[in-house]
């Protein structure tokens, strides 16, 4: 259920609240979590592992998440089961109709491309993409979201040895502990602006994102030009239409081959530049 007006007072809102979030989590540079604590006082490093990192960020988050819905007007619903979309669902206290969908997602730096991250997946392209009244696998409807909206943190990871990562510290030694992420950017964005033309996964049907951060940062993704019913009709249709190709038949997988296809204009599409190398 499209409401343009309180979409674009909810963006605002969600991109200034982006930018004050670094203060919560961070002194300096690093990250101000170090570990997990038993009841004996022992301090376990954590993990590098995106998985790790990515849930104790978005704990560390949630209360102030929830400071910020109250502040807005608006409630929050957690996604009821854990594979479902979205993290986070904003309610309207004043009229419940108006729903936004805030996923949450994290990336590190490519150490060895500057300028880009590691990138994220921005949803499924699959049932309740294609059909937008659908409940499997997502807390409301698709339509009935007046927007779908991602809010990011790019880090980069610290660079530890064995001993720091499998290290048990005591509680005394809190100060030494090293932070395995440090130097963290926090972004909104509508999910569509940042997205790329391909999967971002493996076997499943997730949409991809771009990975230039100044293109992160400044919405600048694939379907810009094009625009958001461009991009849900790519999507819902990725994978699926065939077209052909010296005279083979192959399913469409680039948005430059779905404009060919339905006969639009070649300036719709928004080409991201390719990772290059440090020397």
């Amino acid at each position: 259920m499209k409401n343009e007006a309180e979409k674009a007072l909810f963006s605002t809102q969600l991109k200034e609240f982006a930018t004050t979030l670094r203060e919560f989590i961070a002194t300096g540079d690093e990250w101000t979590i170090r570990g997990f604590i038993d009841i004996f006082k022992n301090i376990y490093t954590i993990s590098s592992d995106t998985k790790i990192v990515s849930k104790v960020l978005e704990l560390h988050l949630f209360p102030h998440f929830l400071a910020f819905a109250e502040s807005i007007g608006y409630d929050i619903e957690l996604a009821t089961y854990q594979n479902w979309y979205p993290d986070l669902t904003f309610i309207s206290k004043s009229n419940p109709q108006v729903k936004f969908a805030v996923d949450l997602k994290t990336t590190y730096r490519d150490e060895e491309y500057p300028g880009f991250c590691n990138g994220f997946t921005l949803g499924s392209h699959g049932e309740y993409f294609v059909e937008r009244t659908s409940t499997k696998n997502i807390q409301y409807p698709y339509d009935e979201y007046s927007g779908h909206f991602c809010l990011g943190i790019i880090y980069s990871r610290a660079a530890l040895d064995k001993n720091e990562e499998t290290h048990i510290y005591s509680i005394d030694e809190i100060e030494s502990i090293p932070a395995v992420i440090k130097n963290f950017l926090f972004f909104a964005e509508e999910k569509w602006k940042i997205a790329s033309d391909k999967g971002g996964s493996g076997n499943t049907a997730n949409i991809g994102s771009i990975q230039k951060i100044d293109d992160i940062l400044n919405g600048n993704g694939v379907f810009t030009k094009a625009g958001e019913e461009l991009f849900d009709d790519y999507w819902a249709n990725f994978g699926k239409i065939e077209i052909l190709v010296n005279g083979k038949r192959k399913k469409l997988s680039s948005f430059e081959e779905y404009l060919q296809y339905r006969g639009l204009s070649m300036e719709l599409n928004n080409p991201k530049a390719p990772k290059r190398k440090a020397k």
